[in-house]
């Protein structure tokens, strides 16, 4: 075997042969490779390009989606304050317990997130200050006060808070005007009417989490339900303001829905975005660098402008932006590879069949991945698809999608439910049929067509409001959108039916108001009560009776849509049960509701009469006055049986109630006619001096002086004599009784004669600018002492009470002034005054009044160690002997010859005194030690030079003098003024007519002293 001959090899070609045709195959490959990596990368490029722009327009909707939705956020809070602005307006006093359970029911936490709470700021002014901390501490807060403490000529206290998480934010009392930036928000939202927020502010979070930046937004509340037309009304007007602190963190909460989630939201406060504007930032990721997508929005909000700078993290559509890509690189790679795998094989010819059969089933595995991964993406796309449309239609809006050019793209199934829509309507076509269908339902096509017409700029929102033929009120929105790369515009419809007639209906009630605002007859007010509500509730029929004053029988008061016949078989329906609807509510003070008459037992006796006037179904309301009286009913009648829903009961009470309204007011009108007559004879004829006075103009000019930054008016107008006699001849007399008459000596009311020099005197006294002070500055009583110039040029002094008579506390035109003489009273009060503070003998003050100043002296010495003061206890020597030689008369002399040495020597901050029959004291403020002993001794001297001449004679007079100074550690002020006696004995013990101070001054007994200190 091993010498067997080899089998033959298979002869191979020269390599000389065989080296040109493979290098032109692996050249040829290699061509073909290079081409289509060119055509790769060029399709990578442009599809890279693609994905960035398609990135972009993503980024930009979802900007602009979080700066809209912010916006609406805040709109939807500013409307929350402005229902709080409108429970204000409704009422003239609402109380706390109102004022919560109100916010509460709005569920402001759950529907406004970011809003801390909402507060009621009340307008005050420094005259009203203690009034309303009386009012408020009476009302169950008697820790209340204004904060931070100080007199200011204006308050913005806050009175009502109600928080939704955590603690308060601001503590009641606390003065809004304290802080400039609040005060200036608080005056430009008081002067423009509208809502005013607030730059950067530091709002308290929640218990325990300290404070975030954040702002507030005020609303201002005024005087009535119509709101002010001139900024001086305004001001005139203003009742306070509603508003709301808001932490900017919690606002940005979900803010632009899911696809912000990788967005990055900066706020800043004004058109620039700085570090110190910067309020709030969205939690977002850390971005490494300066982000690549970015941009500024600028929104507008009560008044002031934020800057919204957003920006995508690094993760924002990466996987949308990288998939496109990629896809294009794979695909054109496994081109690129199998064309050049292709072009080896042909050169390689049939020596690599098998080899590229291998290579041709992997290709084809590779297909089938690529086939498999393209079905996987198609299938993704069609679960998109069906997310959006379970999206569009849970939406509460009709939504409709155009591209612009009258062919629909897409629809929900409430526009379908909506518009009425049949099934066999495609709503993926031209939109002729679909807008022909909706024109039979309109009553006026135009706004429908001229919507359809527009061509909207981005951004740009259009709205039409559409009424349909049934009575429904349908608002539409028109606004463009992107799809992709094309244009597209967005449709919604919203069923605004139930707010229109809610609308209508406070238009009614307005109507119903202004009546009895401007003294309508009582019929006509009862038949637009009536009239509003059959106006709003198509198939009402209603009617009001009116119940008699001895409550027996009820009469028709308004009921103008029903037959004249059955109004005239109700008149007089005897108010008792079994009487119908209305005899049975007006008997049991109860609704009473009967949903078919032609079985109810009320209705027996009424049955065929009912029937006759086609009604089948009766609710009545009693109509109860404020003391809770039963005045009459309001009835609703239906010509099919009928049961209230909730909507209904609410409808009926609150006519009942407005009917309730107009009856009071009638009655109240003929009180008033009734109370004027007797006003007027009250007030011809009452014994007190009455004056009617109008200080209207006076007003309007200290108005317009405070507007030209007059704050202290009164310090300013005792500085110009001039401007108060000005203001004062603004003021008219317009009537006087006959009191009054008398009480200035006046004959007749004189034009002319009687001025306000028989109210106040002298107008240049301070009686007159007290006055004008309080009454401009909101007073409603007042009430002084002041002279004033009888006819006969007499002058007196009287009391003085000015009233402001109700209704009539903003123009000042009708005040009464009271007047009563007390110039005889005054003069016996100065005298029993110095009967009771005076000694009668010497004019000195007496022991209770030295006593008090010698309190007040020590007083001060407790509250400052720098004070001191000196007492002098003195004797006049042998004063006995004096009244036993000489006589009492003689003795009384020498006691006023003592007090007129003494004042000869006094100072204007000592006082003297006579604390016994021969004892006085001196009490020497500023004074102690050397110059106290230096003035006793001058004292001394002096009444031992100065000897009284007596009927010819001279008796010497020598008086005995002891010192003791105050001193801060005593118990009480009589330490001193014993220590002084004990002086004086010693005085008197070392031979009289000498000084001695108790510093150096060994004393006699203490309980001897004090004996003889109180003998008087």
């Amino acid at each position: 075997m091993d010498n067997a001959a080899p089998t033959p090899a298979v002869p191979f070609p020269y390599p000389g042969m065989r080296r040109p045709a493979w290098l032109g195959a692996a050249a040829l490959a290699g061509l073909v490779m290079a081409l289509c990596l060119c055509l790769t990368w060029q399709l990578w490029e442009a599809a890279r390009r693609e994905a960035k722009r398609e990135l972009r327009t993503e980024f930009e909707t979802a900007a602009r989606a979080v700066v809209n939705q912010l916006a609406l956020r805040m709109a939807a809070h500013v409307q929350m304050l402005r229902g709080v602005q409108g429970l204000f307006a409704s009422s003239d006093d609402v109380t706390r317990q109102e004022f919560t359970d109100f916010v509460r029911t709005q569920q402001a936490n759950v529907e406004y997130p970011g809003m801390k709470g909402i507060g009621y700021i009340l307008a005050l002014s420094d005259a009203r200050r203690g009034a309303h901390l009386a009012q408020v501490r009476g009302g169950g807060l008697p820790d209340y006060a204004i904060s931070p403490p100080g007199t200011r000529p204006s308050y913005a206290p806050l009175m009502y808070l109600e928080p939704f998480t955590g603690a308060r934010l601001r503590p009641l009392g606390h003065d809004m005007f304290s802080e400039e930036p609040l005060r200036l928000m608080l005056e430009q939202a008081r002067d423009s009417g509208q809502p005013v927020m607030s730059g950067k502010a530091t709002v308290a979070r929640e218990r325990g989490r300290g404070a975030s930046d954040g702002v507030l937004i005020a609303l201002p509340v005024y005087i009535g339900r119509k709101a002010p037309d001139s900024v001086e009304q305004r001001r005139d007007l203003l009742r306070g303001w509603v508003y709301a602190p808001f932490v900017m963190e919690d606002l940005m909460t979900h803010v632009g829905g899911a696809r912000a989630g990788a967005l990055a939201l900066e706020i800043y406060d004004g058109n620039r975005a700085t570090p110190q504007a910067r309020m709030a930032a969205g939690a977002v990721p850390y971005f490494g660098a300066a982000p690549a997508l970015r941009t500024e929005q600028r929104l507008g909000i009560a008044g002031r402008r934020w800057t919204l700078v957003i920006s995508a993290g690094a993760g924002f559509g990466a996987a949308q932006q990288d998939q496109a890509p990629q896809l294009v690189l794979t695909l054109g790679l496994a081109v690129t590879a199998l064309l050049s795998l292709l072009t080896w094989m042909l050169a390689r010819s049939s020596a690599l069949a098998g080899r590229a059969l291998r290579k041709s089933q992997l290709l084809t595995n590779q297909l089938t991945a690529g086939q498999r991964r393209l079905a996987a993406l198609a299938e993704s796309a069609q679960r998109s698809d069906a997310m959006m449309r379970s999206i569009l239609d849970s939406t509460f809006d009709a939504i409709l999608v155009d591209n612009g050019d009258r062919r629909i793209l897409a629809s929900n199934q409430r526009f379908r439910a909506l518009w009425g829509v049949p099934d066999e309507l495609d709503l993926t076509a031209d939109d002729a049929a679909l807008v022909a269908h909706l024109l039979t339902q309109l009553v006026h096509a135009g706004p429908l067509l001229y919507s359809r017409s527009l061509r909207l700029e981005e951004h740009e929102e259009h709205r039409e409001l559409l009424r349909l033929k049934d009575g429904r009120f349908i608002e539409q929105f028109t606004r463009p959108v992107r799809l992709g790369h094309e244009g597209a515009r967005l449709w919604s419809f919203r069923d605004i039916t139930e707010r229109k007639q809610v609308e209508q209906r406070e238009r009614a009630h307005r109507h119903v108001l202004e009546l009895l605002a401007h003294g309508a007859p009582l019929q006509a007010v009862l038949g637009a009560v009536v009239l509003g509500v059959e106006s709003t509730n198509n198939g009402m029929l209603c009617a009001i009776l009116l119940l008699d004053d001895e409550g027996r029988f009820l009469y028709t008061g308004a009921a103008p849509s029903l037959p004249c016949f059955f109004n005239a078989a109700v008149d007089g329906l005897p108010a008792a049960p079994g009487y119908g609807s209305c005899g049975s509510a007006a008997a049991s003070g109860q609704r009473v509701i009967v949903e078919n008459i032609q079985t109810h037992p009320d209705w027996a006796a009424y049955r065929e009469i009912a029937a006759r006037a086609q009604l089948a179904s009766s609710w009545s309301e009693p109509i109860r006055g404020a003391s809770g009286r039963v005045l009459g009913t309001f009835a609703i009648y239906h010509h099919t049986p009928h049961y209230p829903s909730a909507a209904h009961v609410v409808l009926i009470e609150q006519a009942a109630q407005l009917a309730g309204i107009a009856l009071e007011q009638a009655q109240a009108a003929q009180a008033l006619r009734v109370g004027e007559e007797r006003f007027r004879s009250l007030y011809d004829h009452a014994p007190v001096a009455l004056w009617e006075q109008d200080w209207s103009a006076a007003r309007e000019a200290v108005g317009r002086l405070q507007a030209c930054g007059v704050d202290d008016l009164g310090a300013w107008l005792r500085e110009r004599p001039e401007e108060t006699q000005r203001l004062a001849s603004l003021v008219r007399i317009t009537d006087v009784n006959g009191a009054a008459l008398v009480h200035v000596g006046a004959c007749a009311k004189e034009p002319g004669t009687l001025g306000l020099a028989q109210n106040f005197g002298s107008l240049g006294a301070g009686a007159f600018i007290d006055a004008l002070v309080a009454l401009t500055g909101g007073a409603l009583f007042h009430e002084c002492e002041s002279s004033f110039l009888r006819i006969d040029g007499v002058a007196r002094q009287h009391e003085l009470t000015l009233l402001v008579m109700p209704g009539h506390a903003q123009s000042l035109d009708f005040v009464i002034a009271s007047t009563v003489d007390i110039t005889e009273r005054k003069r016996i009060d100065d005298e029993l005054q110095a009967l009771a503070s005076t000694d009668f003998l010497t004019g000195l003050p007496n022991r209770r009044v030295f006593m008090a100043r010698l309190d007040d002296q020590f007083a001060r010495l407790q509250r400052s160690v720098d004070e001191c003061a000196s007492v002098l206890m003195l004797d006049i020597d042998h004063f006995k002997r004096v009244n036993d030689v000489f006589g009492h008369a003689v003795g009384d002399a020498v006691l006023r010859h003592m007090a007129a040495l003494m004042r000869s020597g006094q100072r204007k901050i000592d006082t003297l005194g006579r604390v016994g029959g021969e004892e006085f004291a001196v009490l020497l403020p500023g004074t102690t030690g050397p110059a106290a002993q230096q003035y006793a001794e001058r004292l001394r001297q002096s009444v031992a030079d100065s000897p009284l001449d007596g009927d010819g004679r001279e008796i010497a007079i020598t008086v005995s003098i002891g010192i003791a100074t105050i001193e801060a550690g005593d118990a009480g002020p009589d330490a001193a003024l014993i220590r002084a006696d004990k002086a004086l004995y010693q005085a008197k013990a070392g031979g009289r007519n000498r000084v001695c101070d108790h510093a150096g001054a060994s004393a006699p007994n203490s309980v001897d002293a004090m004996a003889a200190f109180t003998k008087a």
